[in-house]
């Protein structure tokens, strides 16, 4: 076990992509399972399966590139440009991945109206993640302030 805590910085600086992807596929996945696990009823692992896959096609991918165009666009580890970072995440970030979540989820449920889930359920989500950002506000500020770059999607994931 302390050998793969040793090659896991390796590996996420050698193939950041694959890296981030796949480790916010397995966070998005266990998640999901742990919801399900303190909501005290059976585990259904097509549910898990479907957030395992839409988080490696999309959500994963997203949020790689995502931040990286952050970083571009705001250089630096500063308290005030992760700040910015943070805004342009959660204001625009945030909405393209929520939305991206309920139509994905809808299309791998086969549902017949794809866009149902996110009518009803996108605003108060959003403004949930929205309180949560504003309590842990100062903690996303120092953890962004001092994290490595090759691991801000782990970072964003654990903050979703």
């Amino acid at each position: 076990m302390a050998s793969w805590w040793r090659a896991f910085p390796r590996a996420a600086r050698r193939y950041p992509w694959a890296t981030n992807v796949l480790l916010y596929a397995g966070l998005f996945s266990a998640g999901d399972a742990l919801q399900q696990r303190l909501r005290g009823g059976p585990a259904d692992w097509r549910q898990t399966r479907r957030v395992a896959t839409l988080a490696l096609t999309f959500h994963g991918n997203f949020n790689y590139m995502w931040l990286r165009l952050l970083e571009r666009a705001l250089p630096g580890r500063a308290p005030r440009t992760v700040l910015a970072k943070v805004l342009c995440d959660q204001t625009v970030g945030g909405p393209i991945a929520l939305s991206a979540f309920y139509v994905g989820m809808s299309i791998l449920q086969e549902q017949d109206d794809i866009f149902l889930d996110l009518k009803q359920k996108f605003w108060n989500t959003y403004k949930s993640e929205l309180c949560v950002f504003f309590m842990y506000l100062y903690s996303i500020l120092t953890r962004l302030s001092f994290i490595p770059e090759w691991s801000d999607v782990l970072a964003f994931c654990a903050a979703d």
